[in-house]
């Protein structure tokens, strides 16, 4: 983590070397964890194929994006959720995502309060509609809707988790992360 007096640009963020991975949250640099566990990583993939394949067969217009996938929400934030799901194809650039996804997932790894609090704000503030904090350790699902009322539920692995965007299709989308695993 950067000392937070100094404020870096998305011109600082673009400037970095290749393969660089952190994030700038209102002219903040953070550190990226390192290399997440395999439970990250496979809960991560089997999300990301479940939203996709959802998506394909409904012929929905959404895109499923894994990390690393930048979302530029401001000239002062770019954040690279484990999973954005971005409805409008408007907002899609060569370099990721301009504007909120309406959905993002992260996966809890070892700066819990980062995704539990930094990342509940920014995203409220900057219009994601769906927020969903997975958090391995705890075997649980932290699941906010910012569309019309700000509401949050939790739930447990074992329990099916409606997605709050998809609830008005034809065929709503409800995921159970013990039976991905």
């Amino acid at each position: 983590m950067q000392a937070k007096d100094i404020k870096y640009t998305i011109k600082d963020f673009y400037a970095l070397p290749e393969g660089t991975c952190v994030e700038l949250i209102e002219g903040v640099i953070y550190d990226m964890s390192p290399s997440p566990l395999r439970i990250h990583q496979k809960i991560s993939m089997e999300l990301s194929a479940t939203i996709f394949n959802y998506i394909k067969k409904n012929k929905g217009k959404c895109e499923v994006y894994t990390a690393p996938f930048d979302v530029k929400l401001s000239e002062s934030t770019v954040v690279i959720p484990d999973i954005s799901v971005i409805c409008d194809s408007s907002k899609l650039t060569d370099k990721g995502c301009s504007g909120a996804p309406d959905w993002i997932i992260e996966i809890v790894s070892s700066n819990a309060i980062h995704d539990y609090l930094l990342k509940l704000n920014l995203y409220q503030a900057y219009g994601v509609r769906e927020y969903w904090i997975v958090d391995p350790k705890k075997q649980s699902v932290t699941v906010y809707h910012f569309d019309e009322d700000f509401d949050m539920e939790k739930y447990d692995f074992t329990e099916i988790i409606p997605v709050w965007i998809y609830k008005d299709k034809a065929t709503p989308l409800e995921i159970n992360i013990s039976e991905l695993l």
